[in-house]
């Protein structure tokens, strides 16, 4: 991705929320001079990968195929005295794909913020860990539902879906609706070894830099002095 279309991303989520009143925390607005100043007292957030996350998923198509996030907050697996959970909010375009995965570990909550309609498809992992053919077994706000393999849930604005491991799920704006605030409520998140996409693809992109970054992403915050 290049870096312009980073910033651009991250600036359209930022207002996006400001203006369905959801608010980032303070370290959300650093620059990457705000970071060369912070020291340990910061170091959470660099354990915990919590911040900016914005990825095309290698397609280099980013409206077709991407996602831009915030982690809020967020634990450290295996590591006792971290949160043993993760919130994080998301902003999906229409028909944007994050493309189909599950978490062999992760039990998560899908929550559709506000503004259009998130559609959600989700099918059960076989023993091959590709698409099953058996029903799915979602929670959709605190009610059991048993539905077909590949159905699409709709979720309106307030309404959620909870995933459970091996549960594959892919989600996109619903055409004609609006970009979609979308929320994750979660055990404890970690995207370098907790993520089985169907097809192979990078988690994270190679970045062309063709402007200056307005925000640091999560993986790029320089160590404390």
């Amino acid at each position: 991705m290049k870096r312009s279309e980073i910033n651009q991303a991250i600036e359209h989520m930022i207002g996006f929320a400001d203006g369905l009143h959801f608010k980032l925390p303070p370290f959300g607005h650093f620059t990457p001079g705000d970071w060369q100043t912070c020291g340990a007292a910061y170091d959470e957030i660099r354990r915990a990968g919590l911040g900016w996350d914005v990825t095309d998923f290698g397609k280099g198509d980013f409206a077709k195929c991407g996602l831009t996030l915030f982690t809020v907050r967020n634990g450290v697996l295996n590591d006792a005295d971290s949160k043993t959970y993760c919130e994080k909010i998301m902003l999906v375009l229409e028909e944007q794909l994050t493309p189909m995965h599950f978490h062999w570990k992760k039990t998560e909550d899908i929550i559709n913020r506000g503004g259009g309609n998130l559609i959600c498809q989700v099918h059960r992992a076989n023993n091959e860990e590709r698409l099953g053919s058996d029903e799915v077994v979602v929670s959709m706000d605190g009610c059991e539902k048993h539905v077909p393999a590949g159905s699409k849930l709709v979720l309106k604005p307030g309404e959620s879906v909870t995933l459970t491991p091996y549960v594959y799920h892919a989600f996109w704006g619903e055409p004609g609706k609006g970009p979609v605030l979308v929320g994750e409520v979660s055990t404890v998140n970690d995207d370098a070894n907790d993520n089985r996409f169907l097809d192979e693809l990078p988690r994270y992109p190679g970045i062309e830099e063709d402007a200056a970054p307005v925000r640091l992403l999560c993986t790029e915050y320089p160590a404390a002095k």
